[in-house]
């Protein structure tokens, strides 16, 4: 650590002195406290503890700190500063924080030629003494990292023809993030094997690159790879080392040729060997490697052409066979010249000598003559033949003529070889069964012949069944349910099939196949036999699925099995109970009696089981009605009166019986429908007492009242109809009522003054039977009411009144009374009408004579207590209408 101030403060002190006197005396002394910035400069190595001293600025700067007041020094708020120095407010010092500086973090990018600095700006204060201190903080280096390298295993190819002190390049070149003599250094094998060396090159840019010497020369053959560690090492004390395994592969080139084991072969053959008698075998061998070690075995040209075709030799095996009859009577030795040629190479050669021993006398020889398919000594015959199939015929040979030959068959299996017809020493070997490939795939048979001197010779023949697409692929199971939840997620497993064949080869290879019944929703894998369903099912669209599954061999023509696959849908409680209407509506007859069925709500759930079981309950009305909550009767615990309520609306909840349960809710209406069960009501007039004045000058037409009735039914049972049935005074047809409305209209003059009363029918049109009621209208037919009670008295008074009209029928709106031809007898009904008319006007006369005086007499005496009323019709209807 070391202190550099600015040469010029010395020269300059005197000057600035003179300067500040000045300023503290002059208008301008506002600014004196400021001076010229001055720098100071620090060393530090990287990765220092905490608390380490860095440098005092005071005590560098030749401060006197006993001034007043003193100084302090501070830090502008910057993260950076803060993070790797704590200043000392009062003394300037600066000491290393608690975060370590690492140089290459906080650096990263700087080269060897470049500091790594910490700039710091701090203030002297108070404001009189104030300076601001440029303090840069140079991190040094220090030996913290070791050399890596960027893989941990390194991998050269070195062909093995390579010169001597041929150089390879190690690309991936270790790396150090220190610099300088810290950088890496050098390089070195921790075993060179006595092959190899390491040279290390630098570039222009300083970096250092390994390279590898080859000392000695290589051969794959003796060792195909080296491997060992590369070792980095920096300039430190002391210093780090970094390491990578280094492997070194010796790639081939073609520079062995072709070798024979053995250049002199001598083969020993008889002069009865059979064709396809293994003569030698010639091994050679190349150590190279792939295309380069590969060799092909050829004849040479000095090798005559029928020598050639008398025995075959398999280019690439290097077998020699006997591939014709050989004449003893020409030839006793073969010499065989054979070339073992490599890619690029001078041919290897060997030799190999046939010595032929003529056979004089010895034992029978056995003559093959194969009628089945034969190879090497092997006969093919299919499972597929018929029994008693030939297969091959054995002659007999080398026998004298006196001598006696028995041939036999020695082997197990369904053969047997029978003398062939009349020919002497001629064997037929034929099968006496079928043969079953899946049972047994080859038999091994001897041919034995003797003769008569006890000499023996055996002829081998194996007999290979070839296999046929003869079975069929079989199923575990040929019906198989499945059961699956409804609502499944798709591509659920449902089973895996699995059938087996036993045919070989692709003959006994099984495919799995969906039939042409099964839907397009499940899929079988071909190979597995795994059954999926690719979709949800629901069980309420289809509750089973039953289709074939099909199990089929790759042979020819190709067989195959079926299974019956029958899928199950278990129900689940994903339906509501739904009611067969939207809501109901149901029409019942008032009075119906309690307890009876008003209708039934129809239910429905798609559901099965338990899942599909409807409670019904009614959620308001309970108190009236009840339901059956299996069947959904709806009923009425009593009659019911329209009367009082014409129309009920209850909410009926359908439960099922699922976990969680569901459910719906519908509305039921019940009209009551009506029955005439009520007669009409007469509002006015209120009583049979009441009455009403009329005006003897009223005129015929004129509307006196009207009788206003209602009627609690409905329909036809409320419609009313008015009719006079009795009366009693006046002439009769005085007065007429409107059937529809009750207007009662005066149809003739009023001569007569006095009470009038009228027996008025209501009756409605009900069925069957219409009901009725009866009011009496009173009129007191005067100019006043004089004497209420005179006319109260003659009111209770009960007389009869004779008929005037009959009751009123429908179609009936004439305004009188009218005549029907009820009898045949009309004109003696007239007849008598008229004689009783002409007495009824006598009796009027008289009468009307007797009231008229009686009347003036008591007129004379109420004509103090007489009450004028003087109104006039319109204005005694207004009275009438006000009462209705």
């Amino acid at each position: 650590m070391f202190n550099s101030r600015h040469p010029s403060l010395r020269k300059r002190g005197g000057i600035w002195g003179l300067c500040i006197l000045l300023l503290y005396t002059s208008p301008l002394s506002c600014f004196a406290n400021f001076s010229q910035a001055k720098e100071l400069i620090y060393k530090i190595k990287e990765g220092l503890p905490r608390g380490t001293f860095i440098g005092a600025i005071g005590i560098d700067l030749n401060l006197d700190f006993t001034v007043e007041p003193p100084f302090l020094f501070s830090l502008p708020k910057k993260k950076v500063s803060g993070q790797f120095v704590n200043l000392n407010n009062t003394t300037g010092e600066l000491y290393t924080s608690a975060t370590e500086i690492d140089r290459e973090t906080f650096c990263p990018y700087n080269s060897e030629g470049q500091g790594c600095v910490l700039s710091l700006d701090v203030f002297v204060l108070p404001q009189q003494y104030f300076q601001l201190v440029k303090v840069k903080i140079f991190i040094e280096d220090v030996n913290d990292n070791r050399p890596k390298f960027p893989v941990d295993e390194i991998c050269i190819s070195v062909p093995e023809n390579t010169p001597i002190n041929a150089r390879f390049a190690v690309e991936q070149s270790a790396v150090d993030p220190d610099l300088g003599v810290h950088g890496v250094q050098t390089y070195w094998l921790v075993n060179d094997f006595g092959m190899f060396a390491l040279d290390v090159e630098e570039n222009d840019g300083g970096e250092l690159t390994p390279f590898l010497i080859l000392m000695e020369a290589l051969d794959r053959e003796n060792q195909a790879e080296y491997i060992t560690d590369i070792i980095a090492e920096d300039g430190g004390t002391p210093p780090l080392l970094g390491a990578a395994t280094l492997k070194i592969v010796i790639t081939d080139v073609n520079d062995n040729c072709p070798q024979f084991a053995e250049s002199q072969i001598n083969v020993t053959l008889h002069g009865n060997a059979t064709k396809g008698a293994h003569l030698a075998r010639l091994n050679a061998f190349d150590p190279d490697l792939g295309a380069n070690a590969q060799i092909s075995y050829a004849y040479s040209e000095r090798v005559p052409r029928d020598t050639r075709s008398l025995f075959h030799l398999d280019r690439i095996a290097g077998v020699i066979k006997l591939a014709g009859k050989i004449d003893t009577g020409t030839a006793t030795f073969y010499k065989l010249t054979i070339l073992a040629n490599g890619a690029g190479c001078i041919p290897a050669v060997a030799t190999v000598s046939v010595h032929i021993i003529k056979v004089v006398t010895g034992p029978p020889a056995v003559i093959p003559r194969y009628i089945a398919p034969e190879k090497d000594g092997v006969v093919t015959i299919k499972e597929s033949e018929p029994e008693f199939s030939p297969i091959a015929f054995f002659s007999v040979k080398n026998i004298d003529m006196n001598q006696r030959v028995d041939c036999h068959l020695e082997g197990s299996g369904p053969f047997r070889l029978v003398p062939y017809q009349l020919l002497k020493n001629e064997y037929l070997l034929e099968t006496t069964e079928p043969l079953d490939y899946e049972k047994k795939q080859d038999y091994e048979l001897t041919v034995v012949a003797k003769n008569s001197r006890e000499l023996v010779i055996k002829t081998f023949l194996k007999v290979q069944v070839l296999d046929e697409n003869d079975n069929a692929p079989v199923f575990q199971q040929s019906w198989v349910e499945i059961s699956v939840e409804e609502n499944n997620p798709p591509n659920t497993f449902l089973t895996q099939l699995q059938a087996t064949d036993q045919d070989s080869e692709s003959r006994g290879e099984v495919i799995y196949l969906l039939g042409g019944d099964a839907p397009g929703i499940f899929v079988m894998d071909r190979v597995t036999g795994v059954l999926t369903v690719t979709t949800s099912l629901d069980r309420e669209e289809k509750e089973t699925y039953r289709f074939i599954a099909r199990a089929v061999d790759q042979g020819t023509p190709r067989r195959e099995s079926i299974a019956t696959v029958v899928v199950s849908v278990q129900d689940r409680n994903d339906n509501s109970p739904r009611f067969i209407n939207k809501d109901f509506t149901f029409f019942v007859p008032e009075n119906f009696p309690g307890y009876g069925e008003i209708g039934v709500l129809s239910v429905t759930d798609a559901d099965a089981g338990e899942n599909g079981w409807v409670a019904l309950s009614i959620l308001n009305g309970s108190d009236i009605f009840i339901i059956d909550t299996g069947r959904g009767a709806l009923r009425a615990k009593t009659s019911l009166d329209r009367e009082q309520q014409g129309t009920y609306q209850l909410w009926i909840e359908a439960v099922d019986g699922g976990e969680p349960a569901h459910s719906c809710v519908t509305m039921v209406t019940v009209l009551l429908l009506d029955v005439n069960d009520n007669p009409p009501i007469v509002l006015f007039p209120q009583s049979n007492q009441s009455y009403m004045l009329v005006l003897p000058n009223t005129l015929p037409g004129t509307s006196i009242t009207e009788v206003y009735a209602v009627d609690k039914d409905t329909g036809m049972n409320a419609v009313i109809a008015y009719s006079i049935v009795k009366r009693k005074g006046g002439e009769p047809g005085s007065f007429a009522i409107d059937p529809e409305t009750g207007n009662i209209t005066l149809k003739r003059e009023l001569s007569i003054r006095g009470l009038y009363s009228l027996l008025v029918k209501v009756s409605d049109h009900g069925q069957p039977e219409p009901l009725y009621s009866t009011v009496m209208v009173n009129f007191f037919v005067n100019e006043t009411v004089s004497n209420e009670s005179y006319i109260q008295s003659l009111l209770t008074r009960e007389a009869e009144i004779e008929v005037e009209e009959r009751p009123w029928y429908k179609g009936q709106m004439t305004e009188g009374p009218e005549r029907y031809e009820l009898f045949p007898c009309q004109p003696l009904l007239i007849a008598l009408s008229v004689t009783c008319l002409g007495l009824f006007f006598s009796v009027v006369t008289l009468t009307s004579y007797i009231c008229c005086r009686r009347f003036k007499k008591q007129r004379k005496k109420r004509s103090e207590v007489e009450i004028p009323l003087k109104m006039k019709n319109e204005s005694m209807q207004v009275v009438n209408r006000k009462l209705r």
